[in-house]
């Protein structure tokens, strides 16, 4: 395969990676293409090579996470980006950030665990949120009385946080308590998402700075 059509099929794969407005896995970019001229995975894993190579020095950067590659304002540029928005930037209560750092740690965790763990209630503001955000889900019952829900982590928690895998997570052993864990989750958000418009929130478990 000759430079001018590896070149064509990264302009392809760039124009579609803004257009998406979400990740793309390498066999859906593969996709793009008719079944004649569709390259082979390899040549594909080549194109994001060069694709990542060609954002050096640019605003935005390629990004890896769990389903897929996005292009995304870099973070350095975050403070600038901002102020197009007219929304202020969404943040999470301590409770919330606590929460989802116990499911992302202690998965598939129950609510009633989950209150062993923290010594509260949690709220159900707090779990609706974070299963309308799709960052965590149900992924069976725990065998007891009563079959309490277990929660764990999405692809889109990953997604959100920047992140291909949970072994990406700080390791527990470094972190002092959950509220530090959460702060540590919150600040691998990624500058494009941060600064989207929040979504209707619940005022006991969200807090807008």
């Amino acid at each position: 395969m000759n430079e001018e059509h590896l070149l064509r099929i990264q302009a392809i794969t760039e124009a579609a990676l803004l257009a998406a407005g979400k990740p793309l896995s390498l066999d859906q970019l593969r996709e793009l293409f008719t079944e004649d001229e569709r390259p082979a995975r390899q040549v594909m894993e080549h194109v994001m090579v060069l694709l990542e190579d060609a954002c050096d020095g640019r605003g935005f950067e390629l990004r890896k996470v769990a389903s897929g590659y996005r292009l995304q304002v870099r973070q350095e540029y975050a403070p600038w980006v901002g102020k197009l928005f007219e929304e202020k930037p969404q943040r999470y209560s301590r409770a919330l950030l606590e929460t989802l750092a116990l499911i992302a740690y202690r998965q598939p965790i129950t609510r009633g665990e989950i209150e062993d763990i923290r010594g509260v209630t949690v709220s159900s503001n707090i779990i609706r949120t974070l299963l309308e955000r799709e960052w965590v889900r149900v992924v069976g019952h725990r065998d007891v009385p009563g079959r309490p829900a277990m929660y764990a982590t999405t692809k889109q928690f990953l997604d959100y946080f920047n992140l291909t895998g949970l072994d990406q997570l700080p390791p527990l052993s470094e972190i002092r308590d959950l509220e530090e864990i959460g702060r540590e989750i919150e600040k691998n958000m990624q500058a494009e998402i941060e600064f989207e418009s929040p979504s209707k929130s619940d005022s006991d478990e969200q807090t807008l700075h």
